[in-house]
């Protein structure tokens, strides 16, 4: 896949068949960045509401196959997409191997594209959002403009800092931004080859369970153009500035939709600390640990995946009820 073409179709894989009855295009956000997007319909007589499903960094929608499943299982409706610059959407670089983004906000963009042109016309409500790392970040500094159109947030492993790194005085964000403000921001900040093909299961700071470990794997050789290397400078930079803007007081007094943080015990990549203290301040926030998971909750083992969702259905169903 080129640059500029996104890719509008799924892709399957043994062990990863795609969801019941799920749809996939394409749309344009307001710069004119053409996003893929999908939506499942939920497997039960009376559909409860829609959960918008919000990725982290350098996934895509066929990742989450399983997570839509078990959700449409629950009798929700599901909307997902991809973020610009990876999965199936236009890619932000002229390298669509790098990962890539000029400011934070452009996923703003991407977040009420989908929800205007996807999920408000096409989507039962009401409507929580499940948001995962990256996608938590984005969902939790959209707060203030999703209050009375969202219901609940269910925040997994949010990036509220990078693990054993204070957002504030981290020599990151300045060696980042300097690269960015010098017209380098489109270096990458690790070797551009995909750090996932380095790890082991041992090793590997996402997942313990072996299978979805693999299946995670395949899928990325099998699709190798879903998938993008290290960050850049500019999307490091762009990033280190939204994680600052969640230790400003005034920034977090304004969030009012009621969230759930879900924090991962054995977190190496970002801070759980972070973001249980982020949960503390805010009016509406709640704190959930699951001791010993690493950071992907919903590619982890069963024993800490399926009380994540009982979690989930617990905190979203009050507003998202069944029959």
């Amino acid at each position: 896949m080129n640059a500029s073409a996104p890719f509008d179709s799924l892709v399957e894989i043994s062990g990863n068949p795609k969801p019941f009855g799920i749809s996939v295009g394409t749309l344009a956000a307001a710069d004119r960045v053409r996003l893929r997007y999908a939506v499942a319909p939920a497997r039960a007589p009376k559909t409860r509401g829609t959960v918008i499903l919000l990725q982290g960094r350098n996934e895509a929608i066929e990742k989450y196959f399983e997570t839509i499943d078990d959700l449409t299982a629950r009798g929700y409706m599901v909307a997902t997409f991809d973020w610009r610059g990876q999965g199936g959407s236009q890619r932000t670089s002229r390298n669509p191997s790098k990962g890539h983004v000029a400011r934070f906000d452009s996923y703003r963009i991407d977040l009420e594209a989908v929800f205007r042109d996807v999920v408000l016309p096409d989507c039962r409500g009401p409507y929580a959002i499940l948001a995962h790392s990256m996608g938590a970040t984005v969902a939790i500094l959209a707060a203030p403009t999703l209050y009375n159109r969202v219901e609940r947030i269910v925040a997994s492993a949010p990036m509220i800092a990078l693990a054993g790194v204070k957002p504030r005085t981290n020599q990151i964000f300045y060696a980042s931004s300097l690269l960015k403000w010098t017209g380098l921001g489109s270096l990458n900040v690790r070797n551009g080859v995909r750090q996932s093909a380095r790890y082991t299961l041992a090793k590997n700071p996402l997942t313990t369970d072996r299978r979805r470990f693999e299946r995670n794997r395949r899928l990325a050789e099998a699709a190798p153009h879903l998938f993008v290397g290290g960050p850049t400078a500019g999307w490091l930079a762009a990033a280190s500035q939204a994680m600052r803007r969640l230790d400003d007081s005034d920034v977090i007094a304004a969030m009012r939709v009621p969230t759930l943080v879900v924090t991962a015990g054995a977190d190496a990549v970002v801070s759980s600390a972070a973001a249980e203290r982020l949960a503390w301040r805010m009016r509406s926030g709640h704190a959930l640990e699951m001791p010993g998971a690493r950071h992907e909750l919903l590619q982890e083992a069963d024993r800490f995946r399926e009380p994540f969702l009982a979690a989930f259905d617990a905190f979203a169903g009050g507003a998202l009820p069944a029959d």
